[in-house]
């Protein structure tokens, strides 16, 4: 199973921009994916990345917003956020799918087996 380690939250103001690093070992990836969870909201769907081909998926909500990236020889992906708003406040979760079906369907959480602890980003207005 791979390992994820995922950092780069932090406090923001509305209309800053974080770029999220996740650090993968221990394994190979088909697909690395960030899901967000809001306080009292459930798990939601952000970006991903196919790890071969680099092709990115996006929640329609977030596009144009949120850039989502990966660095096959560091194993690292990323997630780049501009103009941040207050709603975009959550724990961050990077994602990775060992299961080649999440190439077809990469917004499908069960596809995903291995998970990071999540890092905590915080959108002051």
């Amino acid at each position: 199973q791979v390992q994820l380690v995922e950092s780069g939250g932090q406090l923001v103001q509305a209309g800053g921009s974080l770029k999220l690093p996740c650090e993968a070992s221990g394994g190979t990836l088909y697909v690395m994916a960030w899901w967000r969870e809001a306080l009292g909201k459930e798990r939601e769907f952000v970006a991903a990345v196919i790890w071969g081909s680099g092709r990115t998926y996006y929640s329609d909500s977030l596009k144009g917003r949120f850039t989502i990236s990966r660095d096959n020889a560091k194993n690292t992906g990323y997630l780049q956020m501009n103009s941040l708003k207050p709603e975009d406040t959550a724990v961050y979760f990077c994602a990775a799918a060992q299961l080649q079906l999440a190439i077809l369907y990469p917004r499908t959480e069960g596809h995903y087996n291995s998970w990071g602890r999540g890092t905590q980003v915080t959108v002051s207005s």
